[in-house]
């Protein structure tokens, strides 16, 4: 999830140096929504490993 956040974060600033703006703004926002996706599934998966505790 974060590796296709990095690249559409990559295209956008490309797409920006080239002129498209459009093109670099929906790339920029779906970098957004994916990089808040990763965040929240992460968190996610610290809070269950903390309360399922460690396995012996």
């Amino acid at each position: 999830m974060l590796y296709w956040a990095v690249i559409f974060f990559v295209v956008a600033i490309v797409a920006g140096l080239f002129g498209f703006g459009g093109i670099a703004s929906a790339s920029a926002g779906i970098a957004q929504v994916l990089f808040v996706i990763f965040l929240v599934l992460f968190i996610v998966a610290m809070v269950a490993r903390a309360l399922r505790g460690r396995t012996p």
